[in-house]
């Protein structure tokens, strides 16, 4: 079918057009302008701090960008690449790590952050040739498939039971006015390692290996 329009109506549809592209283009710039982000200097040095971090016992002393995450800082700076980069969002967990003793997303925390501040990395678990208790228990209950979630579980969990023994409790605990050890069974354990993803689904495995070692340790 054919569409015909006369010259007037093809006349205004074109003019029409050509406004709001110049409108468009003129929004596009004044925003541009405004922007607190436009308003930078786009050559501007960042901001390069000293940091001592005490990695798995060792100091280390780096000077680093003000904006760099702690996982960036643990793998390209120090070289500890067991600390996985995942979603880089938090989502994942395969960048946990030990902080303290308390489990954190290392790509959601600036190193800064942790100045002078005992962190525990999947490779400073082991004793010299003597796996940790839970690294030993996550290979007998096969607890990992293609292995890259793996350090992030490893800590988590290492994280989990300490928190379970020291009484804190979690969002399945049955009584939270009860003192004392909270027992890790499969649903505690599911509920407190949930924000560490496994895409390959050995679920299973680390349950087990989180619930044997809580056990040994009760």
């Amino acid at each position: 079918m054919r569409i015909r329009l006369k010259r007037r109506r093809f006349g205004q549809i074109m003019i029409s057009g050509t406004v709001v592209a110049v409108l468009g283009n003129l929004t596009s710039k004044t925003w541009a302008q405004t922007s607190p982000r436009s308003q930078s200097a786009p050559n501007q040095a960042p901001e390069v701090v000293d940091v001592t971090l005490r990695v798995n016992g060792t100091e280390r002393n780096l000077k680093i960008d003000a904006r760099v995450t702690l996982l960036d800082a643990l793998r390209d700076r120090i070289g500890l690449t067991g600390t996985k980069k995942g979603c880089d969002r938090g989502q994942c967990g395969a960048c946990t790590v030990l902080v303290n003793g308390q489990r954190i997303n290392s790509c959601l925390s600036l190193a800064i952050m942790y100045d002078d501040t005992e962190i525990t990395t999947v490779e400073g678990l082991a004793r010299g040739n003597e796996l940790h208790p839970v690294q030993a228990a996550f290979i007998k209950h096969d607890g990992f498939q293609c292995g890259y979630c793996t350090p992030g579980q490893v800590c988590s969990a290492v994280g989990a039971i300490a928190e379970a023994k020291a009484g804190t409790a979690s969002s399945v605990t049955a009584d939270v006015r009860k003192q004392g050890q909270v027992e890790l069974t499969a649903m505690e354990i599911s509920e407190r390692m949930s924000g560490n993803i496994c895409r390959c689904g050995a679920y299973p495995g680390i349950v087990a290996a989180v619930q044997e070692v809580s056990q040994a340790n009760s």
